[in-house]
């Protein structure tokens, strides 16, 4: 088994160059189309990025519509057949304009409808050439099973298709239509098919154009327009039958649509409905590392949950994990999965309630969602045997704050990647826990933020092959390996690009702690930024500064004072208190780590350094240098863990500014600066002001000064 991303351009596969096709297998599906509402809905309880949630909108894709039946035969002019094929369709207003129908060519009808020789009539363009109607499906069948669904989708390829050799009836003209197989609708979205109205949508109307059916207008261009498929707003044409009491003619799009909905119901041909564009989860693997699905089949087939004492299901040893190849023409080959050649282990003799009897497990394996979509929840509690996590224990660090809070962790801190994968899957189990009692949160995750990417220098050689940046040398602004110049380039940071910097050899060098300052002093957390080795010596530099704050580096001895801090110094700590623990709530670590620098740096200047300022500034520290932080604390003479330890608070009174600087401007140049008391009138402050660049103004007398409070002063000469 093959992701779309293992199979190459040609169509076979990347590693041993095999080809590659399709074939429909029984596997587990998670039902998470039945919690689409809620996953669409709950988004606006969550604190998330805005395009992380259309991500998710969309994914979803909730569509308002209606399914219609069309009643099918196989000739064009009786239709009395029972089956019919439903399609739903977000536009039943256009139902008028439908000229044709087209299946997925894995739609479990086809094989029912096909005859056994083409209807009188059919037109050579509709039979691909084939002698019979069946003959063309299985070899139209067996090239589609070569494409990916991304291609099958593709707007700018021909398209092509295929006559089942069967007609619907077109439930409000009464007249026939013929059904063909494309692989541009696919079996796993809506219905697996669609009513084809060319003059409303463009690939229907390409389609048509290559086999020549009817194009019929049902919706009234806009003045001006002179292209194909017209699928914008406006009113219904084309779309009267008075003889079946419907008549949407003049009618705007939204009115057309519920009186269409109220005539399919009521006269039986279809309903109202919504769809998505979310699939059912596909929960099956063909592999043997994951964990084992605990069912087991009887000798009937019957798929039988294994009771709780006999879990969990332990993989087997497998020797040999080798897949098995096919022809892609073998219309009967599965793959065989690796658990299945452990034939001891399929084939089990159990005792399930009712005496002992033959059973054959499950071969299938579940995907690596199984942990990833809940494995928070077990950080709560992970050493409870009885439960994956205690009732109160959740309810305390997740559980919902107030009435209509989602609950969920306080941040989840990951890549945009994960939008439509682990995030979404992870919403839907949770919301499954939820709903069967084992937790009080309805979301997994309160707050989400996306962090950026790492990035450096990469550099390739003159074949264009990636080197490792490591043994690159600069010289006079080129780049060398050895003696052959290299070419530098700037992006992420990947194995691919021999161009990662692992932890390991800075921390060796200079420390976790500095490592981690550094990395977190970068810039903002949710921008991408390069990654530098050699600015790491400014982070180094300044955990030195603030050990010297606090311990001699000559005798080892403690420096700091019971002695209060003076004045200035203590507005300083409470400035930096207030700016960090702000930083910290916005998560913007850097700007955090620049109010910690310039704290210690205002430290520099004393002999000695006041207790009171020491120890918050150590206990400011330790998110960022624990390891650092934990030994100051120590030395400072605590015997308990500094994560015991309140965080500052800062005094508010102690944030007022005493004095206020203005700079002052004189024709929009800045000429000097001027400090006063912060409750200063305006009047005094022009007083200052212009006493301050009196030189300056070297007696040209002001036309005007401006005062702007608690900023600048600005003089027009």
């Amino acid at each position: 088994m093959l992701a779309n991303e293992e199979v190459t351009a040609d169509g076979r596969s990347d590693r041993g160059n095999f080809p590659v096709f399709k074939r429909s297998l029984k596997q587990w599906m998670m039902r998470i189309t039945a919690y689409g509402d809620r996953l669409l809905d709950d988004l606006d309880s969550l604190d998330w990025p805005e395009p992380i949630k259309l991500m998710q909108r969309n994914w979803i894709g909730r569509s308002q519509g209606a399914h219609i039946d069309f009643a099918t035969s196989t000739s064009d002019s009786g239709f009395a057949g029972e089956a019919r094929i439903s399609v739903f369709t977000t536009r039943p207003d256009t139902v008028f304009g439908a000229t044709y129908l087209v299946l997925a060519p894995e739609h479990e009808l086809v094989d029912a409808l096909v005859p056994d020789a083409w209807p009188a009539g059919t037109r050579d363009a509709w039979t691909g050439g084939h002698a019979s109607p069946r003959a063309a499906v299985e070899a139209y069948r067996k090239a589609a099973g070569s494409k990916t669904d991304v291609e099958r989708q593709a707007d700018t390829k021909e398209k092509t298709g295929v006559f089942v050799g069967a007609y619907a009836t077109n439930p409000v003209t009464g007249g026939p239509i013929p059904i063909f197989v494309a692989d541009y609708v696919l079996a796993g979205y809506g219905t697996g098919a669609i009513m084809a109205v060319p003059a409303q949508d463009e690939r229907d109307w390409a389609f048509a154009e290559v086999f020549d059916l009817p194009i019929v207008r049902t919706v009234q261009p806009s003045e001006g327009f002179d292209g194909k498929a017209y699928t914008g707003e406006g009113p219904a044409i084309n779309s009267a039958a008075p003889d079946r009491g419907l008549d949407l003619n003049g009618l705007a799009v939204a009115d057309a649509k519920a009186r269409i909905i109220e005539w399919l119901e009521a006269n039986g041909q279809g309903r109202g409905a919504v769809t998505y564009r979310l699939r059912d989860w596909l929960f099956s693997r063909q592999r043997y590392w994951g964990e084992p699905f605990p069912i087991v089949y009887d000798e009937a087939g019957n798929a039988i949950a294994l009771p709780e004492e006999m879990l969990p299901v332990e993989l087997p040893e497998v020797d040999d994990f080798s897949p098995k190849t096919f022809e892609p023409d073998d219309a009967g080959s599965n793959p065989e999965t690796p658990l299945s050649r452990r034939r001891d282990w399929v084939e089990v003799e159990l005792d399930l309630g009712d005496g002992p009897k033959r059973y054959t497990r499950e071969t299938n394996v579940m995907p690596q969602w199984a942990g990833s979509c809940w494995y928070e929840l077990r950080y709560l509690d992970p050493t409870n045997r009885d439960r994956f996590v205690g009732v109160e224990n959740e309810r305390y660090w997740m559980g919902p704050r107030g009435e209509g809070d989602c609950g969920g962790t306080d941040l989840y801190v990951g890549g945009a990647e994960h939008a439509v994968l682990h995030l979404l899957y992870a919403r839907f189990w949770h919301k499954v826990l939820f709903d069967l009692g084992h937790v009080s949160s309805f979301e997994p995750f309160r707050k989400l933020f996306n962090q950026g990417m790492i990035q450096a220098y990469a550099y390739t050689d003159s074949r264009g092959s990636y080197v490792q940046a490591e043994e690159v040398i600069e010289q006079d602004g080129r780049w060398f390996l050895g003696d052959a110049e290299v070419r530098r380039e700037y992006g992420k940071m990947g194995k691919s690009l021999k161009n990662v910097v692992t932890p390991d050899d800075m921390c060796a060098a200079y420390g976790a702690d500095t490592f981690r300052v550094y990395e977190m002093s970068m810039g903002p957390l949710e921008v991408s930024r390069p990654w530098e080795t050699r600015a790491v010596v400014g982070s180094y530099r300044f955990l030195q500064r603030v050990w010297r704050a606090v311990v001699d580096e000559q005798t080892g001895e403690l420096r700091v004072t019971d002695a209060p801090a003076d004045e200035a110094t203590r507005r300083l700590l409470h400035k930096v208190v207030d700016g960090v623990r702000g930083d910290m709530e916005g998560i913007r670590f850097n700007t955090a780590i620049a109010k910690l620098i310039e704290l210690t740096n205002g430290l520099t200047r004393l002999s000695e350094t006041p207790r009171e300022v020491a120890e918050p500034l150590v206990l400011m520290l330790a998110p960022f240098a624990p390891h650092v932080a934990e030994e100051l604390w120590r030395r400072l003479g605590h015997e308990a863990s500094l994560a015991y330890a309140d965080f500052p608070v800062a005094d508010p009174a102690l944030l007022v500014a005493e004095t206020v600087t203005y700079p002052v401007q004189i024709n929009g140049k800045v000429r000097g600066r001027v400090e006063v008391p912060a409750d200063a009138d305006e009047e005094t402050v022009r007083a200052a002001a212009l006493e301050a660049v009196a030189g300056a103004l070297a007696g040209k007398e002001p036309r005007k000064v401006i005062v702007i409070r608690g900023r600048m002063v600005s003089v027009v000469a």
